[in-house]
Parts: C-alpha cells; structure tokens; sequence
C-alpha cells in the first residue's frame, strides 16, 4: 500500500514538474514573441554601469576612401550571430574632432547588443547639418554595404554625436523620423528649436559646459521637442563640455538605456528610466515624460 502511495505521489510530482516546465516555456515563448528584439540577460544597476556587457565585441576599420558622404570609421559588433540581428547606432565627433574622440563607446555600447558605428566626418570643421547629413550617410553605408549588414536590423538604427555632432545628432532625427533612437551629448547648433523631431531623444548636458552653455543649447533642445515625444534631458554635474569623450559610466548606463529601450523596445529597461532618477553627487538634473508610450 505504501508503494503504491509512494508511486501515486511520485507520478503526480512528475507531472506538477512537466506541467510547470510547460508554462515556463511558454512564458518564455511568449516574451520572445511580445518583444523578439530583447538582447542579453535581464538587465541590471551593475550590468548597465559595467565597463562591457555579456557580448564579446569584435571590430573592423572603414577607409574613406571606401565609402562616400562621411569620413569613414570603425565599426563594432557583437561577435556571435546566435541571437540573430541587432540594432544599430551611427556617432559622430565634435568639431575638430576625430573618430578617437569618441571611440570609448564603441565597445561599450556593442558589448551591450549593438552594432556601432564610430565615425570621422569629411572635415573636423563640418558644421552639424553637414554632421546630420553624415550620421546618416554612415547608418545608409552600414545596413547597405558594410560586411556586418547581416547582422543589422535595418528598422532598429539610432544616432548620437557630441558637440557639433550632437547638433549633427538631432539635425538627423528631424530629417529621418524613422530613427527609433537620438542621443546628442553636450550638442551645439544655432537652431534651438526642434519641434519636428519625432523620434525619442535623450538630451544630455554638462552643468560646467562654457562652449555650449546647458541655457543656450541642450534646455531649448529639450524643451523645444513636441510634449508628447518621448524624451528625456539629463545635466551632468560636475562636467564639462568635453566630458562625453572620455569614459563615463553616467552617460553610459543612461545612453544603454534608452537605446535598449526604444531601439529594441526592451521594456526591461524602463526601470532606469521611470520614475524619473534623482540628482545626485553624478546627475545635476533629469527631467522627462514618464510612463513612455513609445
């Protein structure tokens, strides 16, 4: 009789086990279905601020004379294709800038899940609407003829420049609405209204920024996006206007962020975003439209 008992229970655990197994599959089936762009462990503080992210990075040069409508670059890859496609960022250097200005988030950014595109511009001195022009010459190069364009989700692309290419940043949102993703860093431009972005930018600013003051540059750029945009403006404190071309883990954990969330629209990542962060000894002031819709 005990035997018999103990067999009973035993088929029913088995059972309650495959059962549980079953659903967590399913779950898992249904994740991936809700969002099948979803890269990378479930994130966390630790994993965004981390000097590199679970991918292995690998990286290939583009001559200039290569390519046309930009200055050529480097461009940084998860190296293993087991996850199939990612999205892609284009960045561009400041005024009389080069490529190495900005080349610390290259790797950073790829370890993450995402194929970066680092570059140099026709001139050091292009003004950002040559920049703009640019940022996309370099995202058209990447998905068309690049030797990672497999590897690309052409839907998935976002840009991000610093200084003049942070004006260049915005200056391609306006004209590519398409972009799921902007992120100009300390941007300078003459205009400082951008109402005819529609595509979800993270504005950030240097409280010590002399060469393009936070009042005269990035407020307006924020505050001049449409109010129902998502958006987002971030004041560094304690920087400077060159701050963005040296590592950075408060850039960093926010840039990863906002690309997770609104390239792969990686709703993991919300938490970093809403509520809102608080100032603290690294951020002067965030401001933003919390739930996103986007």
């Amino acid at each position: 009789m005990r035997t018999r008992t103990r067999l009973i229970r035993t088929g029913l655990a088995a059972l309650l086990a495959i059962g549980g197994l079953a659903t967590s599959q399913a779950a898992t089936a249904q994740a991936a279905a809700d969002n099948p762009y979803e890269r990378g462990p479930a994130p966390s503080v630790s994993s965004i601020e981390a000097a590199r992210g679970s991918y292995a990075v690998s990286q290939t040069t583009v001559s200039s004379l290569s390519v046309s409508g930009f200055g050529g670059g480097t461009i940084y890859y998860p190296s293993s294709t087991a996850d199939g496609t990612f999205g892609a960022i284009a960045i561009s250097p400041g005024y009389t800038a080069y490529q190495s200005s900005i080349a610390w988030l290259g790797p950073r950014l790829a370890s993450q899940g995402f194929v970066v595109f680092t570059i140099d511009t026709n001139t050091t001195l292009d003004q950002p609407d040559s920049r703009g022009r640019q940022l996309l010459s370099a995202l058209d190069y990447l998905t068309q003829t690049s030797s990672v364009r497999s590897r690309i989700d052409t839907s998935r692309l976002g840009v991000m420049g610093h200084s003049m290419g942070g004006g260049g940043t915005l200056e391609a949102a306006k004209s590519r609405p398409s972009l799921q993703a902007a992120i100009p860093l300390t941007g300078w431009n003459l205009d400082k209204t951008w109402p005819e972005v529609r595509t979800p930018t993270l504005v950030v600013g240097a409280d010590g920024d002399t060469i393009a003051p936070v009042a005269t540059h990035s407020e307006p750029f924020y505050t001049s996006l449409p109010s129902s945009l998502d958006k987002a403006y971030l004041e560094l404190r304690g920087a400077t206007h060159f701050t963005p071309n040296s590592s950075n883990t408060t850039i960093a954990k926010y840039s990863i962020s906002w690309l997770k969330r609104f390239i792969d629209d990686d709703t993991r990542y919300e938490q970093f975003l809403c509520p809102l962060p608080a100032a603290s000894l690294a951020i002067a002031e965030y401001r933003g439209n919390c739930p996103h819709t986007s």
